[in-house]
């Protein structure tokens, strides 16, 4: 493909470039992130349309979860560009007498980021903002899922960006394996496990470090709630974090729910009033729910409900338009736990609700299951709250709400096992682009002698003295007036 040659003749440039010192420039580093900034402001109705296009995303679905989110997180880096690439002073040991250190972050260098479709816009400039705020080049690969999109990108962000410094690159997998077949200082991927692996597999060739975000099946416990406004609260918040999310094609989405079985029917039907109240009778008429991306995923997602069993399971939905990519929000109760549905990340608009005796078995349930990317917690209860914290494992924790963590630049955002491993969002997508660079400085005044050969016991019982930071005993044992009361090796010497 033509634009891949392209990239092979640019690579070196690229490295070139970066070689020149321009990049590591604060003002250069400044001028491509209000750059960046100018093009979601600019090109906002072009992003929003794109959108529209590749996923039927609300305008305000796509300003909230992509547009806006990003210009937040471009305002920050522009405040606190100059205090992330300050040096950080280093605490030293008493010992080291006349020394002094810092940590100084600097660019990793050439990067590869690869997004994905769903948050086509989101997935692929809020790295590229940590890229670039750290002083890299880098090299953007849009997921070929989200045709208009990915165009975008491609055609517009050369005209605002340095494009001998940040490049995209268009194409399906062919391109994105001969991408993964070069030497990168960093390659940040987001997608699923399975393209994950082999993003792994590519980097493992040049010990290429690697962020992996990935999904799995993020649970929602709900606990019993006395206040019928904290109920509807929550109930309200799940059908957002599921089904207002890109219509559950979101990494962090609500995948099911955990509850206990005699609160189970109360929560069901709550949640029956609160879809229609937010996207009406008719949910595709609403122009509010996202589409489901093409036809290979809504064959996926239609297989799920193929299963005698799951489809028994259904209370609420179920209704599919192969034509216009539509499923409607679904609810399921206790379908199989040995089934797709409850295997595999959904993905979609389907809500299995999975009921257990007390609300204490659901640690065991999420305990039992591969570690999750989000977990979410409704309660009231704070023995359960601890609990939650000490007893399970995932990306993000957060209680009494859903999706929220993502939009917050000051927690870092990332998964944990097999959701995927590195952190990004504020501050932490400056350091995951960044090495942070040890410096020591060491003053001739003054030296122990007795850290050279030839080893003698008495070095050794300073040595001990040293480590303790016990100055009066270095002085006694010099003096010959102490001996180490540890001995340690003394036999050996």
């Amino acid at each position: 493909m033509e634009i891949i040659s392209s990239f092979h003749r640019d690579l070196n440039d690229m490295r070139e470039y970066y070689e020149s010192g321009k990049t590591k420039q604060a003002s250069w580093r400044e001028s491509q992130l209000k750059a960046l900034r100018c093009f979601l402001m600019e090109k906002q109705q072009h992003i929003m349309e794109a959108l529209m296009q590749d996923l039927g995303k609300h305008q305000l679905e796509a300003f909230r979860d992509e547009i806006g989110t990003l210009i937040k997180t471009l305002n920050l880096a522009l405040k606190s560009l100059k205090a992330w690439m300050s040096g950080k002073k280093a605490e030293l040991p008493q010992v080291a007498l006349f020394t002094s250190a810092e940590i100084v972050s600097e660019p990793l260098g050439l990067v590869l980021i690869i997004s994905s479709w769903n948050f086509p816009f989101g997935l692929s400039l809020e790295p590229l903002i940590g890229a670039i705020a750290a002083g890299n080049v880098a090299i953007l690969k849009p997921s070929e899922l989200s045709p208009a999109s990915s165009s975008l990108l491609f055609s517009s962000l050369t005209s605002y960006l340095d494009n001998k410094a940040i490049k995209v690159i268009q194409g399906g997998p062919q391109e994105t394996q001969q991408l993964l077949e070069q030497r990168w200082d960093k390659i940040f991927f987001t997608g699923s496990a399975r393209v994950g692996r082999i993003v792994m597999s590519a980097a493992v060739k040049n010990l290429t470090p690697v962020t992996l975000e990935l999904g799995g099946k993020c649970p929602a416990v709900v606990d019993s709630l006395s206040s019928s406004w904290d109920i509807e609260t929550t109930v309200k918040r799940i059908i957002v974090g599921k089904f207002g999310t890109c219509a559950g094609q979101a990494c962090i989405a609500i995948d099911y729910v955990l509850v206990e079985n005699k609160y189970c029917s109360k929560l069901v039907e709550l949640m029956k009033v609160w879809i229609k109240k937010m996207f009406g009778e008719n949910p595709q008429r609403s122009k509010t729910i996202t589409r489901i991306v093409n036809k290979h995923h809504f064959s996926r997602l239609n297989n799920l409900l193929a299963d005698k069993m799951v489809k028994e399971s259904v209370v609420y939905g179920g209704s599919v338009d192969e034509e216009n990519l539509f499923i409607e929000p679904t609810i399921l109760v206790d379908p199989p736990l040995d089934a797709a549905i409850m295997s595999e990340e959904i993905f979609g608009p389907l809500l299995p609700i999975i009921t257990v005796e007390k609300i204490e078995d659901s640690i065991r349930f999420i305990r039992s299951r591969p570690k999750p990317l989000a977990l979410y917690v409704f309660t009231k209860n704070k023995t359960l709250e601890r609990r939650m914290i000490s007893e399970t494992s995932s990306g993000s924790l957060t209680f009494n709400d859903a999706i929220l963590q993502y939009a917050a630049d000051s927690l870092p955002f990332g998964g944990v096992g097999e959701s995927g491993f590195g952190m990004y969002h504020g501050k932490f997508s400056f350091d995951t682009f960044s090495h942070q660079k040890a410096i020591v400085r060491r003053s001739f005044l003054t030296d122990f002698w007795f850290r050279y050969p030839p080893w003698t016991l008495n070095k050794l019982q300073l040595l001990e003295e040293c480590y303790n930071y016990d100055y009066l005993g270095m002085l006694l044992v010099m003096l010959g007036l102490k001996r180490s009361s540890k001995g340690l090796f003394a036999n050996h010497m």
